[in-house]
């Protein structure tokens, strides 16, 4: 059965692929894009929908990869990229960006508010790598995960300081972002955010036979020939960059880190070269099925896709602990 797995992922996230185009508020058949096509189909199929669907598949791997390489380092089942404090920073350079009111652009095709976002994300990442690396002995991934923490919550009530005292509009729109959302128009963001999924998929895959050690302990790791102080820095700095380039892109989306791999060991097993493929399928189709429904379930209204998966993940968190309770 597990020998049917990965090419049965395989199918089922290309087939996500070529379908979700095709459904939105208003359906689009195979028709309806040749002979007499419809101008208007063809540019809302070729600059919105199929630019969204590819982005919002290439988001959905890159997080299961993120969340895939975090349960291994640290030895957590629960651990997700949302829990490492990068988010709220990213958010915290976004809504610095809104208050100021400050509009530019990079060459005209990256807003200030994904460069906010991304070098909001980067100071998170130094600041919780400088807090984890204050304790007496380097670090470790229990000091690393409580930094991630302390440096979450910290953000987290700069962000709310500054949306306090935010006006009606701009705290719309800060709220708004933090939501998440895939939006695309043209195929910019999708250009924008391939090579994180690249450098992620490749340090996953690479560094596997490591990760099934790490899984074991530091002991049995560092006892079979890995450098575990140099591994654990290149695993949380290519995670902790990769997930900042995302939430600049698509704003915080959280829950899908953790529900893929999870779901991703039921099928392939626990040898993470098979969970990196796996992980890879199936979070992209994950997340393009959510932002699917979340285009058709209320339309004309659309939800942030960030809110659907935040209420999916929420019910699957609260039965991993009833789960292992049992």
């Amino acid at each position: 059965m597990k020998r049917l797995a990965l090419p049965s992922l395989f199918i089922f996230s290309l087939a996500v692929v070529v379908v979700a185009p095709f459904m939105g508020m208003q359906n689009i058949a195979l028709s309806d894009l040749f002979g007499s096509a419809d101008e208007n189909l063809i540019r809302i199929m070729w600059d919105l929908r199929v630019p969204r669907v590819l982005l919002g598949w290439i988001t959905g791997s890159t997080l299961a990869l993120c969340g895939l390489i975090f349960q291994a380092l640290f030895r957590n089942p629960l651990a997700s990229p949302d829990m490492l404090g990068v988010s709220t920073g990213a958010a915290f350079g976004a809504v610095v960006y809104i208050r100021t009111g400050i509009v530019f652009s990079l060459f005209g095709a990256v807003s200030g508010l994904s460069l906010a976002a991304f070098a909001g994300a980067l100071a998170a990442t130094f600041a919780i790598y400088a807090a984890g690396n204050l304790r007496r002995g380097g670090m470790s991934e229990a000091t690393l995960l409580l930094a991630g923490v302390a440096m979450s919550f910290l953000f987290g009530s700069l962000n709310m300081i500054i949306q306090f005292t935010s006006g009606y509009i701009d705290t719309f729109r800060m709220m708004r972002w933090s939501m998440g959302g895939i939006q695309a128009v043209g195929f910019g963001p999708v250009l924008a955010t391939l090579p994180a999924l690249a450098v992620i998929f490749t340090v996953a895959f690479v560094t596997a036979p490591e990760l099934n050690l790490f899984v074991c302990g530091e002991d049995i790791a560092a006892s079979r020939g890995v450098s575990v102080v140099r591994l654990r820095r290149l695993l949380f700095f290519s995670v902790s960059v990769v997930i900042g380039i995302n939430v600049a892109t698509c704003g915080p989306i959280g829950f899908v880190g953790l529900l893929g791999p999870h779901i991703c060991r039921k099928f392939v097993g626990t040898d993470h070269r098979k969970l990196a493929l796996a992980s890879l399928f199936f979070g992209g189709a994950f997340l393009v099925l959510c932002d699917t429904a979340a285009r058709i379930l209320w339309s004309p209204a659309e939800v942030p896709v960030g809110v659907l998966t935040s209420f999916i993940g929420s019910i699957f968190f609260l039965w991993l602990l009833v789960r292992g309770r049992r």
